[in-house]
């Protein structure tokens, strides 16, 4: 016998396990019916569906409400002499987790604006309450209480969790429960998959491994990339009373597509003065400016030249590079995100990407699903990334009128099951024309019966029919890899013969 009853530890494992758990996955919901019971209020959609942070979320603050209720039942009978078992001990710690989290959710938010609004974002002035609550709390469960240190450590979780949360509601829009894996994906890589775990030792180990997004062009790679490396651990100094590092200057992205292979190298390892034409002066790149807490970020990493390849996978096996012109070894600390719309399965039976440098990179991956399955999962997506697009081209006033513009004339004159070949980004594009001139015309937009009849009726030649069949193809599945694979062809073949049309 201990101090709950069968129930009421039932009820605080339960809230444990949603300490631990990933919020952005169907268990949520069940986890949250244990600990509410008849009280639970919504349906079976993944709670994270919506488009913003849920902190008005009944069932999260009737458990927050039920943790409380806990403590106070805690303290009061071992207050009066009943020993608390093994069993009321562990469900306390978590418990006290939980309700911590909780009780300084706006303290972490006006932090998280702080650094928002460009300033440092680091100092937090109320983390000597913390550790009051944090001393009564643990001292109550017959915990250890006394190093600050382990306050401080656990004070930098929990703020980082407020801030996953912020970053990826922010950067990864939607409320399909396609959007919301997606979302459960980029919270694992953060977190892996049992917080337990990250908060003993992996906290500051994940750094080591690489991220890999995958996805067709113009589905927000970038985006998830910034979600991701804006949620990173920063350790809290409880001497100083402030954060290691600013969460908001830590990213450091680079399209490779964009670069020349010697500005690439430039850009990524540094270079000395006169190591190739055009190097005037000494050069910091990406890897020697990254610290321990930042992040760098390689858009089209299948774009990058063999040799390259060597060089970035000697940085991720020994974290050890050199400037362009030099022989001196520096360290990369930072962690290190890569994104590709090619298969780069198919790019290694080609020849052209790394076997080593592939599974280097392969150790997290994560799809970011194109618009056109978003919307099929739930329509109102659509909505809601134009919404997200008028604030951004028109601001906030003229938000909701273009909104509503948009949404009928992409209604009047789209097939509702129209593909966006260029998902988000053509989506924006689709936005912006609408706000200027009234209308959209997509890029390879043409009556789909033409073609087909003009195909029936013999009126095409061989290379006009292979032409439109690849832009039907395109258009279908969304991506020049796809269609290719779909009917046989390069994906190369396939972007020259959809380019190729009027």
């Amino acid at each position: 016998m201990g101090i709950f009853t069968a129930e009421e530890l039932a009820r605080a494992e339960a809230i444990g396990e949603l300490a631990r758990c990933n919020p952005f996955l169907p268990e949520r919901l069940t986890l949250e019916r244990r600990v509410l019971g008849d009280d639970y209020v919504g349906d079976d959609r993944v709670w994270n569906a919506r488009d913003e942070i849920p902190d008005d979320n009944q069932n999260v603050l009737g458990i927050k409400d039920r943790g409380e209720e806990l403590v106070r039942v805690f303290g009061a009978r071992s207050g009066a002499g009943t020993k608390p078992s093994a069993a009321d001990r562990r469900a306390m710690a978590r418990i006290a987790d939980y309700v911590l989290y909780y009780r300084y959710v706006p303290q972490f938010y006006d932090l998280l604006q702080e650094a928002v609004a460009g300033e440092t974002g680091t100092k937090a002035p109320f983390f000597k309450a913390f550790v009051a609550d944090w001393r009564s709390l643990f001292t109550t469960a017959g915990l250890p209480a006394d190093d600050e240190a382990e306050a401080a450590h656990l004070f930098a979780c929990l703020f980082q969790i407020r801030r996953a949360f912020y970053c990826i509601f922010s950067h990864i829009l939607g409320p399909s429960l396609v959007t919301a894996r997606l979302r459960a994906a980029v919270w694992q890589s953060i977190f892996a998959s049992d917080m337990e775990r990250y908060r003993r030792s992996l906290y500051n180990r994940l750094g080591d491994i690489t991220v890999l997004i995958n996805g067709p062009s113009g589905t927000g790679k970038e985006l998830v990339a910034r979600a991701i490396a804006f949620s990173r651990y920063i350790p809290f100094d409880h001497r100083r009373g402030e954060f290691a590092a600013n969460w908001r200057t830590e990213f450091r992205p680079l399209n490779l597509a964009a670069l020349s292979p010697t500005l690439i190298e430039s850009e990524l390892f540094g270079h000395r003065r006169g190591s190739f034409t055009g190097a005037l002066d000494e050069h910091q790149g990406w890897f020697e400016t990254c610290d321990v807490y930042g992040t760098v970020f390689l858009d089209e990493i299948g774009e990058i030249p063999l040799d390259i390849q060597a060089k970035l996978l000697r940085v991720l096996e020994s974290r050890v590079f050199t400037r362009l012109g030099e022989t001196q070894p520096r360290e990369f600390a930072g962690k290190l995100i890569a994104a590709t719309n090619r298969e780069l399965g198919a790019e290694i039976n080609a020849g052209r990407f790394r076997t080593d440098l592939y599974y280097r990179l392969c150790a997290d991956t994560i799809r970011a699903p194109s618009l056109s399955e978003r919307v099929a999962s739930d329509p109102a997506e659509l909505a809601t990334l134009v919404r997200f697009i008028a604030v951004r081209v028109a601001g906030p006033t003229e938000a909701t009128p273009l909104t509503e513009e948009a949404m009928a004339w992409i209604g009047a004159n789209l097939p509702a099951d129209y593909p966006w070949p260029g998902n988000v980004r053509e989506l924006e594009q689709c936005v912006r024309n609408i706000m200027l001139r009234g209308e959209y015309r997509p890029a390879h937009a043409t009556a789909p019966d033409d073609f087909w009849g003009r195909a029936k009726t013999g009126k095409l030649t061989a290379d006009e029919l292979l032409s439109g069949y690849c832009r039907q193809a395109y258009e279908r599945l969304g991506s020049y890899e796809a269609a290719g694979r779909a009917l046989g062809l390069d994906r190369r073949t396939v972007m020259a013969r959809v380019k190729d049309q009027p």
